[in-house]
């Protein structure tokens, strides 16, 4: 068995995955109906204003959604991780994609036709309940970040950023180091600033011990002071 299969196989069953509601049958016909893209580490899955072609899931490695705003200045609006799904908003909304996904790392994408989800997945009513929960959950998220990106300082969205990258990506094996090497441009898009606002203020973050820096390696040494930091914004 082909390794990759293997990996779907593991998503199908990680109770966090929608297709975990499947029964056997649905899942083994799904597999056949899968088709597989493997983008290198820098590049486009999807592009802003395109069409989209398919109802895509993260088989392996790790994804980010921005959306260009005004001057050309990008804003990280969601990340990804396996079993984590992109592209579905678009495609259900029957729009085009108003935001790009592009490869942290070079990535495994499973890729499913739009003729498929409609004729077989949503009509597993659990599958489809999943999905809105899934979707319902994003929507609170996005909901909460507009408010910590129009309200905080800059401080407390930075270091909401770095709690969030903990969150989603977790840890490197010493435990303290977070498991994505973002630039600082990204670390910038993500927490709504500057690039030089973001350099200065993980500077002092570091001279507070709060971190440590090595190259884009960030390690955090005070996650009680981050999390403070975080809270009164």
């Amino acid at each position: 068995m082909l390794s990759h299969e293997l990996e779907m196989k593991k998503i199908f069953e990680n109770p966090k995955s929608i297709f975990s509601t499947l029964n056997p049958e649905e899942k083994e016909d799904l597999l056949n109906h899968i088709t597989l893209a493997y983008p290198k580490k820098n590049e486009f899955i999807f592009k802003e204003g395109e069409k989209p072609t398919a109802f895509m899931f993260l088989i392996d490695g790790k994804v980010i959604i921005y959306k260009e705003g005004v001057g050309g200045r990008e804003q990280i609006i969601r990340m990804t991780k396996p079993p984590g799904i992109i592209g579905y908003r678009a495609m259900l909304a029957e729009e085009l994609h108003i935001g790009s996904a592009i490869a942290l790392e070079d990535s495994t994408v499973g890729l499913i036709s739009q003729e498929y989800l409609y004729g077989k997945l949503l009509k597993n009513p659990d599958f489809t309940l999943k999905l809105l929960h899934k979707i319902s959950r994003e929507l609170g998220f996005s909901n909460m970040r507009t408010v910590t990106l129009t309200q905080k300082h800059i401080r407390g969205r930075l270091a909401e950023s770095l709690l969030l990258l903990k969150e989603k990506y977790g840890w490197e094996n010493d435990g303290a180091t977070l498991k994505v090497y973002l630039s600082r441009e990204d670390i910038a898009n993500l927490s709504n600033m500057t690039t030089s606002n973001a350099i200065r203020t993980l500077s002092t973050f570091a001279g507070e011990k709060v971190i440590a820096i090595d190259g884009r390696k960030i390690r955090i040494l005070d996650i009680h002071k981050l999390e403070k930091i975080s809270k009164l914004g």
